[in-house]
């Protein structure tokens, strides 16, 4: 299961407070870096999510135009699940 963006951010805010708040400084690192871990990870969701979107988009547009089809497969992450020539 990939996490969407929203969970992301909520999960990067939730140790950024914590971080803030934390009196021993081996828990405010550690949470910095969760943080920050959790930030990488909504980026990757992000991007995700755009080419879910430019796929929708693209499919309910009904478009057969074959340049753009593979236009929307290069922001595939399943390169190899191609259209047949």
């Amino acid at each position: 299961m990939e996490p969407s963006s929203a969970t992301c951010r909520a999960q990067e805010a939730l140790h950024r407070s914590r971080a803030a708040t934390a009196a021993l400084p081996n828990i405010r690192l550690s949470s910095e870096r969760a943080a920050a871990a959790w930030a990488n990870e909504a980026i990757y969701a992000e991007r995700r999510e755009e080419r879910c979107d430019a796929s929708r988009r693209l499919q309910a547009s009904g478009s057969t135009d074959r340049a753009e089809l593979r236009a929307v497969q290069g922001l595939s992450e399943n390169p190899d699940r191609g259209l047949a020539d």
